[in-house]
Order: structure tokens, then C-alpha cells, then sequence
């Protein structure tokens, strides 16, 4: 798990290279709940209002959740007021970033996957 974490960090740190000072919220909604300054229902509010676009970084962050908690995020379409031309928009939009998401996890899954 913890080399989950690590992961999950140089993808938040991949993903954010050029506005450093989200990772650094990131890290400080991190240290709030380790404080127990902040609950779980309060990380997960802040998760997913500071990583608000990026859908792989959201649904990640359940990996690290305690059992009954989950972000589900919503497409626009989903949304109340959505309509197809916002979800179609938004679905060309995010394609690429997801794209490279994926790519990148799927790179460090196979890295320390157990050689056979």
C-alpha cells in the first residue's frame, strides 16, 4: 500500500508539473487529516474540489479511502442541467489528459508487477 501511495503521488506530481502549488494542497489536506485536523468526509471534499477535471486522480484517491467511503464523480451528463453537447464537450476535453493518465499507470503497474 505504501508503494501505492508513492505512485499516486508522482501521478498527482505528473499531472499538476506546472501548478506546483496544487500538489502542495494536496499534500496539505494529507497532513490536516493525518492531524486529525480534517475527517475522511472533509478530505474527500477537498480531493475532489482541488483535482476537479481530472477524473483519474479522483476515482484514484478511493484507493486510499477506509472502507464505506467512496468519490464517485459525476460526468456532466449526469449532472443536474447537463446535457449532451456539455458531456460530449467535456469528454473531448479530458480525453487526452485521461489518456496519459492511464498510460502512466499502466506503466508503474507493470514496473512493479512480479516478474514471471
Amino acid at each position: 500500500k505504501e508503494t501505492d501511495a508513492l505512485e499516486y503521488l508522482n501521478l498527482v506530481k505528473l499531472q499538476f508539473g506546472d501548478s506546483p502549488e496544487i500538489y502542495n494542497k494536496f499534500l496539505d489536506i494529507m497532513k490536516d487529516f493525518k492531524s486529525h485536523t480534517i475527517d475522511t468526509q472533509k478530505v474527500i471534499e477537498r480531493v475532489s474540489r482541488l483535482f476537479a477535471g481530472h477524473q483519474p486522480l479522483i476515482l484514484g484517491f478511493n484507493t486510499f479511502l477506509p472502507a464505506g467511503y467512496k468519490i464517485e464523480v459525476r460526468t456532466p451528463a449526469q449532472q443536474p442541467g447537463g446535457g449532451k453537447k456539455a458531456a460530449a464537450g467535456s469528454k473531448k476535453a479530458q480525453a487526452p489528459e485521461f489518456d496519459h493518465a492511464y498510460s502512466y499507470v499502466s506503466k508503474i503497474k507493470q514496473r512493479f508487477s512480479p516478474q514471471q
